[in-house]
């Protein structure tokens, strides 16, 4: 259907409509590294699809539906829905520094009875959702160099804190990152940029002594020099090397990765996921791997820069940008570029709080795409 087709008052409200204007291409990427993940999580468990890979496949497949809906839904509804989600996450933030559930030594969790939420994952999506309604509202200036950035900061510092504090030192970094990024697009004045990067480095040194719990002053320590303690801290680092190195060009072989079989990589069906692929797969199946998500972000960020509102563009933006820094630093993390964290392969790792949160924000990237020419009001409400 052409553009102009869609331009025409009411011919895009309607399903068919919306339903051919679905991104099938960028769902089928993410269908693939799912795929991709469920093979893996068979091959670490011996040739079993159980415990993970068939609980992975069956979470995709019905996140895979939710996320199909969901860009179907009017992007106005993601508008209005963009501050009490933020607000709830925050809520559910201090809800768990007040009552939360503790689990080795970190209290991320709430207890529900029936099941157990994390809200710093509901906040990874708020942070998105918040920042872009802001923007959307905001004039060029006040979004380049003004007091009113305070406000945006204020909303962007304060789960940081929060998550920092439970701790959860991947996750408030992933919130920073993804914060920092939409307000870049958004087109934040260099000047800010350079002071915050000036502030970041001079603050350092005294996080380091006097911020950071000494498990994380231990990771940061094995990242400089990880065969310091090979059997503690920088075990993890060690093994996930072996494993990388070892599988070579083309890799040992589908189910055949020592590392991996004989359990000597540690989280290999959740943090650490791709040393088995690389050890499995080698380089090639390693570096096919990165293009497939390389090809996902590309398609969703053109997603974001075909949309005719604000909101759309940044929402998208904020959506990849949270993605692509799960895969960042979770590959540097296992490549011994950064220090372990915590942080998942997205779609590729086995969890389905990730995977939901995920999927959530293809759906809403999608629902940029289908309703790419509706125009949002500029104010506070939502007409």
């Amino acid at each position: 259907m052409t553009a102009s087709a869609l331009t025409r008052p009411g011919e895009r409200d309607r399903l068919p409509v919306k339903i051919a204007q679905l991104d099938w291409r960028l769902a089928g990427l993410v269908a693939v590294i799912a795929l991709v993940g469920a093979a893996m999580l068979w091959s670490v468990a011996g040739g079993s699809w159980e415990p993970w890979a068939g609980n992975h496949l069956t979470r995709f497949s019905v996140f895979f539906v939710m996320m199909m809906v969901l860009a179907l839904v009017d992007l106005r509804w993601w508008y209005a829905m963009a501050y009490p989600v933020y607000g709830a996450g925050l809520l559910l933030l201090v809800a768990v520094e007040l009552v939360g559930e503790t689990r080795m030594g970190a209290t991320r969790w709430l207890d529900l009875g029936f099941t157990s939420l994390q809200p710093s994952e509901i906040m990874k999506l708020g942070i998105v959702l918040a920042l872009a309604r802001w923007y959307h509202g905001a004039s060029a200036q006040e979004a380049r160099f003004h007091w009113k950035l305070i406000v945006p900061a204020l909303m962007l510092a304060l789960p940081v804190v929060l998550v920092a504090h439970q701790p959860d030192l991947g996750t408030s970094l992933l919130i920073l990152f993804t914060g920092v990024a939409i307000m870049f697009v958004a087109g934040l004045s260099w000047k800010i940029v350079v002071a915050g990067i000036g502030s970041v480095l001079a603050i350092a040194p005294m996080m380091y002594f006097f911020v950071l719990h000494e498990y994380q002053r231990r990771r940061v320590d094995v990242l400089f020099n990880p065969e310091a303690d090979p059997s503690g801290s920088g075990y993890h680092i060690a093994q996930a090397k072996i494993a990388i190195g070892s599988g070579g060009f083309l890799g040992k072989g589908f189910g055949l990765g020592s590392q991996s079989q004989l359990n000597f990589l540690p989280e290999k069906h959740t943090d650490f996921i791709f040393p088995t692929v690389a050890e499995e797969f080698g380089f090639i199946g390693a570096f096919l791997v990165l293009v497939v998500y390389g090809l996902i972000v590309a398609a969703a960020l053109r997603i974001a820069s075909v949309s005719h509102n604000h909101f759309g563009r940044l929402a998208a933006a904020g959506v990849t940008a949270t993605f692509a820094l799960y895969v960042l630093i979770n590959g540097a993390m296992v490549m011994g570029l950064a220090p372990v964290v915590g942080v998942p392969m997205p779609l590729l790792s086995y969890g389905g709080t990730v995977m939901m949160t995920v999927m959530i924000g293809f759906g809403l990237v999608m629902a940029v795409k289908v309703h790419r020419y509706l125009e949002l009001p500029k104010g506070p409400g939502l007409l």
